[in-house]
């Protein structure tokens, strides 16, 4: 069956489905954006934009001040802090019933599975991830011929464009909060 639904209208009936699920959102800062990189502080929050954890997590490496110059998290914030094995039975238990909605979902993926597998913890769960990202990428259909598919927009690209309040603070509650606003958003246009 081929859809008449342009690309737009496309992604406002999926963002439509998305929802009808009540997906919790979610977002992480990390230690950096490589293959090593560590969960530092970690957000998610209900459909219905209840916060239901926000937690700073102690890494394993030191943060770099690169990481630190963008998300303002530091060693010291984070000393005290629980390291992901105490963190993730608590993370897991919120997220792995529900559909996961994340800004750039490949990197949070990526990064939760990593975490398990330094500690020796085996990743054993199939999380049912959705890009906010990459729909937003297909709602604003912008063709990037170079890589054949959508152009993939920041998420202060999506917020100003969106004509949303909600900072881009690069901290896990606030942007979990922006990426929850920009899938309402794209639901909400006709």
């Amino acid at each position: 069956m081929v859809s008449s639904l342009n690309p737009r209208q496309a992604a406002i009936q999926t963002a439509r489905q998305i929802l009808v699920q009540r997906p919790v959102f979610l977002d992480s800062e990390t230690t950096g954006l490589d293959s090593t990189a560590e969960i530092v502080e970690i957000g998610i929050v209900d459909y219905d934009g209840t916060v239901l954890l926000e937690t700073l997590v102690r890494p394993a490496h030191p943060i770099p001040n690169e990481a630190t110059a963008i998300h303002h998290i530091d060693n010291k914030m984070v000393a005290e802090a629980r390291a992901w094995p105490t963190i993730w039975p608590s993370v897991r238990e919120l997220i792995l019933p529900r559909t996961i909605a994340a800004y750039n979902a490949d990197y949070d993926h990526r990064i939760l599975q990593y975490s398990l597998t330094q500690y020796g913890l085996s990743w054993k769960d199939n999380l049912k991830m959705i890009c906010i990202m990459k729909l937003y990428a297909q709602f604003r259909s912008v063709w990037d011929s170079r890589r054949g598919t959508y152009r993939y927009f920041s998420l202060e690209d999506a917020r100003r464009s969106c004509g949303l309040s909600l900072p881009n603070a690069h901290r896990a509650i606030a942007d979990t909060l922006l990426a929850r606003d920009v899938l309402f958003y794209i639901a909400e246009s006709s």
